[in-house]
């Protein structure tokens, strides 16, 4: 009886509702042996919560659903948690680099959407993120890309973790306004 409850709990756990997965590129690789060629697949996976935590991960079998599961699993363990302006864009601005792959990711006013190009539009969709204009320079590998991205993810800060860091209150890092909003929706109106 203890057994089969640890196979249904198990069960439950892997399939976690809670993480969305997207398949970002499946490659056939071949293996030359002595009586021809082995032919496997690679796949490249991205997970995420879509609230802020991102991972990929690679895998490689005989079958492509071997290769994607294998995949999945790995970006599973390999996420990281990515602080977000207002749930739906990034705080600041910021570079990633990964080999010679170069990504640039900004901060965008809502209602932009995710400016971006194949494997980094995959990234920021499973983390959530709706308002961002990214670049791509240099490599166009998927691999790099999506390292490079997620290079850059993780030097994002908030103004919370700075002020901590600094010793200050987060009223004191965040930029003051002039005029409060009540005066500026006066002056617009008039």
């Amino acid at each position: 009886m203890a057994r089969e409850d640890n196979r249904r709990d198990r069960r439950d756990r892997d399939e976690n509702p809670e993480f969305a997965d997207r398949l970002v590129a499946i490659n056939r690789v071949s293996k030359t042996v002595k009586g021809g060629k082995r032919f496997g697949f690679a796949a490249l996976v991205v997970v995420g919560d879509q609230k802020g935590r991102v991972g990929f991960g690679k895998g490689k079998a005989r079958e492509v659903p071997e290769a994607i599961r294998k995949a999945t699993e790995a970006a599973k363990r390999s996420m990281i948690r990515v602080p977000l302006r207002e749930g739906r864009t990034l705080h600041h601005d910021m570079q990633g680099r990964h080999g010679a792959g170069k990504v640039v990711m900004r901060t965008a006013p809502q209602g932009t959407g995710i400016i971006a190009g194949g494997p980094m539009r995959a990234v920021f969709e499973m983390l959530g993120i709706q308002d961002v204009v990214a670049k791509s320079t240099g490599s166009q590998n998927p691999y790099n890309m999506i390292r490079a991205t997620l290079d850059g993810l993780k030097k994002e800060s908030s103004p919370r973790q700075v002020a901590q860091r600094r010793g200050k209150k987060v009223a004191d890092i965040l930029p003051k306004t002039d005029a409060p909003a009540e005066a500026v929706e006066e002056t617009v109106e008039a």
